[in-house]
């Protein structure tokens, strides 16, 4: 019998065999009309090849529909296949400034999303130890795409009516965007919220087993009449989640942003006020109890009127604070917590807008405080992002971010669109957006014109005395911290401010004498003495996250620089290599780590 003659069943049966792949069913398909047949697009043997090969798609398919899934292959393939060369060719054209928001190419396919940020996260799941120049460009990449897509969602959130705004779903589209890379949904996040109420609601029923909130099923939306049924929910909550579940106001690290976010409220049970309170109001909400949120100065609170009807009387309500266990307080006891006395607008109940606007606002806060690091810059970013979406008219912030992007040296174009909008909403600030105008138009030009990158060879007289090389593995003699080199110079090149600050003249050879760039294990870039640095004696990765941007792989004893870097220290490979031989007594070059690698 010939292979031919088999059922159609059959064939689909064997042509599913996991060790044939695309290229095996293309030149099967193409050897008979029969076996072409059988592997039609909306067939089995291509819904298999699919599914085998791209697996996270799989949610993005109903199960009862007919899917021309060679089309799906041939799409998916060509996105892969662009999305790596926009990938690679980034480290070429970012290589020696911050990376901006241009990621104009990948918005520019038109592919589905689904697939870019598939592509991306198989970049990132690959080899753990390899590739690493590609994982750097992919990740900015996808937290671009999912910020981008963030808040194309929040804009749609503030476009609905007030009374359809829930303040958890805007606390969580800002930690979404603040954390775009984490595994945030609002379902996730809901259902945390149902076992916690779950919780409420078993403690409720020992108290009181007719209690009406009992009889509510998930997603109800009602409102308890009866006051005291009211005050049992609340004594209920208070003892299930400060007293059974240990949550507290996070006094010690009150201005650590993960405060801010409801993920990690709920994962780590500690928080701020508002956050605390977002949760508190979610809560008591879904067991009949409508708890306002207030805008109180310097400390977030919930109100909860004690009268049949809705009140303008701030006498009428018993305020909450959910930083300090629940505690009741009347109306001018609030003045306590912040040491002075404030007018009664303050008492007054705010829409979810104006919600996120604090607490964005508390996190912008954070980040201006930062030390001026990538992860500040980061978080400053993210809440000025957030705070414009919804206030996009705010002259104060509007110049602050003009700004940031100004010192940062990225997006020069969209400065000039910030200052635009400032000119047309407050002429006051011309002197202002003059400068920040004729400065980023002279960014623009520098760019446009490159300078060429200073090349360092090992092997001028002027470098003799520089020791170590790009890639390896350092430990801090006085420190103590572990670091990977990645740029040197022959003698000190900062402002004599900096030395002076940081005692350089201290040192047995003073400036005098080479100093690395290096990449230390806590997150931090450090420009370090020569006489300070010895190679690690046990070399081991260096978690950091601007590793990907010089080196490509950690192989085992040291870093093998990418090809921007070496373009830069041409000769220091080689001179890492020896080094690395001489000191842990492991073979010289490999073949693909030779200096034109």
């Amino acid at each position: 019998m010939c292979l031919t003659d088999l059922p159609a069943e059959l064939l689909e049966h064997i042509l599913c065999f996991h060790v044939l792949n695309h290229i095996d069913i293309c030149n099967v398909s193409c050897t008979c009309k029969r076996l072409h047949d059988v592997c039609h697009g909306r067939g089995k043997v291509w819904a298999h090849q699919y599914k085998l090969r791209w697996p996270r798609l799989q949610r993005f398919y109903q199960q009862n529909e007919s899917y021309d899934w060679l089309k799906e292959f041939k799409t998916r393939h060509m996105v892969g296949q662009q999305i790596r060369r926009t990938v690679e060719s980034i480290s070429k054209r970012f290589f020696t400034e911050v990376l901006g928001d241009s990621f104009a190419e990948i918005e520019s396919l038109g592919a589905p999303e689904h697939f870019c940020e598939d592509e991306l996260l198989g970049i990132l799941n690959s080899d753990k130890r390899k590739c690493l120049t590609l994982k750097y460009y992919a990740k900015k990449i996808l937290y671009f795409l999912r910020q981008q897509n963030i808040l194309r969602n929040l804009r749609v959130f503030l476009e609905r009516p007030p009374e359809q705004q829930s303040a958890l779903e805007g606390a969580v589209l800002v930690d979404r965007y603040c954390n775009p890379l984490a595994d945030i949904t609002l379902e996730s996040i809901s259902a945390q919220i149902e076992e916690l109420t779950d919780k409420v609601k078993k403690y409720l029923r020992v108290k009181n087993a007719t209690h009406p909130s009992l009889r509510a099923s998930q997603g109800d939306c009602f409102v308890l009449e009866n006051l005291e049924f009211q005050s049992q929910v609340i004594c209920a909550l208070n003892a299930v989640l400060y007293d059974q579940l240990q949550y507290k106001g996070n006094e010690r690290d009150y201005y650590n942003p993960l405060n801010s976010y409801i993920h990690q409220v709920l994962l780590r049970r500690t928080g701020i006020p508002i956050s605390l309170s977002v949760l508190y109001m979610t809560l008591a909400r879904k067991l009949g109890v409508p708890l306002e949120p207030v805008n109180f100065p310097n400390h977030f609170l919930l109100r909860w009127c004690q009268n049949q009807r809705r009140s303008e009387d701030i006498y009428d309500y018993v305020y909450i604070d959910t930083f300090g266990k629940g505690k009741q307080l009347a109306a001018k006891e609030c003045e306590n917590l912040i040491r002075h006395q404030v007018g009664a607008d303050y008492y007054s109940a705010i829409s979810t807008s104006e919600l996120l606007l604090r607490m964005v606002g508390n996190l912008l806060n954070i980040g201006k405080r930062g030390e001026g690091n990538e992860k500040s810059y980061q978080l400053l970013r993210d809440s000025l992002d957030l705070y414009l979406t919804i206030n996009p008219d705010n002259v104060q912030y509007l110049l602050l971010q003009a700004r940031l992007y100004f010192h940062l040296g990225i997006w020069p174009e969209k400065v000039l669109d910030i200052l635009q909008h400032i000119q047309a909403l407050d002429p006051s600030q011309h002197g202002a957006v003059g400068y920040l105008v004729q400065h980023t138009l002279e960014h623009i030009q520098h760019k446009r014109h490159p300078v060429e990158p200073e090349v360092k060879r090992r092997s001028v007289p002027e470098h003799r005395d520089v020791l170590y090389s790009v890639g390896l593995i350092m430990k801090h003699k006085r420190s103590g911290y572990n670091c990977v080199i990645y740029g040197w110079d022959p003698k000190c090149t900062m402002s004599q401010e900096w030395i002076n600050t940081m005692r350089v003249h201290q040192l047995s050879k003073g400036a005098d004498q080479p100093f690395y760039n290096v990449l230390v294990q806590d997150g931090t870039c450090r420009y370090a003495a020569q006489e300070n640095l010895e190679p690690h004696s046990a070399p081991l990765e260096i978690a950091h996250p601007e590793v990907g941007r010089y080196f490509t792989e950690f192989s085992d004893t040291h870093y093998i620089a990418n090809e921007e870097l070496q373009a830069r220290y041409p000769e220091d490979m080689c001179k890492t290599h020896r080094t690395v031989e001489e000191l842990y007594h492991v073979n010289g070059c490999r073949q693909n780590e030779s200096p034109n690698s």
